[in-house]
């Protein structure tokens, strides 16, 4: 593992941020961010598209689930958004520069790109994220369901690091575009010739695959996988993966 990647798979990965909804912290916000950093976790944080292809801090394609607002991120520009506040607590939306600017090179940041599935794979969106990764002086990196995301990133600056997320990839809402070859192709990551991930973000439940074993054992190339909630998730990660992604309990305070 190079050492870029020995920084990122270092700590366990905090899922959105270290939120706690019941106690009134919210995933992907500054106050879930910030109390990961104080816990000294890595941090993982989705970003959404807006209507003026700028990053928003943000898991959901529609608003309103969190926040006080309603409607598609990408429907709205991103002077909009960041007035709006979330349901719960004092937060409001974000941008990926903001992020940036609070975390400012304490932990690693993993940064999963959410994509609307476009013909285009939103390549002006993904060549803007990977810029702002690159210019940023600590560690961080790229993430993606989408390989065609992975190769606009790959094409753009292959020196950012990229991996790919995947899972079992079973038929249902979040495959409804996919056919059963587009879905076995990514569950077992055969699109790699051509996206060269530099690590693999695989589903916690599904593992082990023969493509991400295959990857990690024969390839060398690390699995961090998601969403670990228990002890039992924790054990199985222990055997198939390098890193964890988790929500919901304190690693540092749980042994396997």
């Amino acid at each position: 593992m190079t050492p870029a990647l020995q920084a990122i798979f270092a700590r366990p990965i905090a899922h959105r941020g270290y939120h706690d909804a019941d106690n009134g912290v919210i995933e992907n916000t500054p106050t879930a961010v910030q109390k990961a950093v104080e816990r000294n976790f890595a941090i993982e944080v989705d970003v959404q598209e807006t209507a003026d292809c700028e990053a928003l801090v943000f898991h959901d394609y529609t608003l309103d689930r969190l926040a006080e607002g309603t409607g598609n991120v990408i429907a709205q520009s991103s002077a909009d958004l960041v007035r709006i506040g979330m349901k719960t607590g004092t937060d409001r939306l974000w941008l990926l520069q903001d992020l940036f600017d609070l975390v400012d090179g304490k932990v690693p940041l993993v940064i999963e790109i959410k994509s609307l599935l476009r013909r285009d794979a939103q390549g002006d969106f993904v060549r803007k994220v990977v810029d702002q990764v690159a210019a940023y002086h600590g560690p961080a990196c790229i993430k993606t369901f989408d390989p065609d995301m992975l190769s606009h990133a790959r094409a753009h600056n292959s020196n950012v690091l990229r991996g790919i997320v995947a899972d079992r990839a079973e038929p249902g809402p979040d495959y409804s575009l996919h056919g059963r070859m587009d879905r076995f192709i990514l569950r077992h990551i055969l699109h790699a010739p051509r996206t060269r991930p530099n690590f693999i973000s695989y589903g916690i439940k599904d593992l082990p695959m023969p493509g991400p074993s295959l990857m990690r054992s024969v390839f060398k190339i690390p699995v961090m996988t998601w969403t670990v909630r228990n002890t039992e998730q924790l054990e199985k990660a222990a055997r198939y993966a390098d890193q964890i992604v988790f929500e919901g309990f304190d690693p540092d305070k749980t042994t396997v």
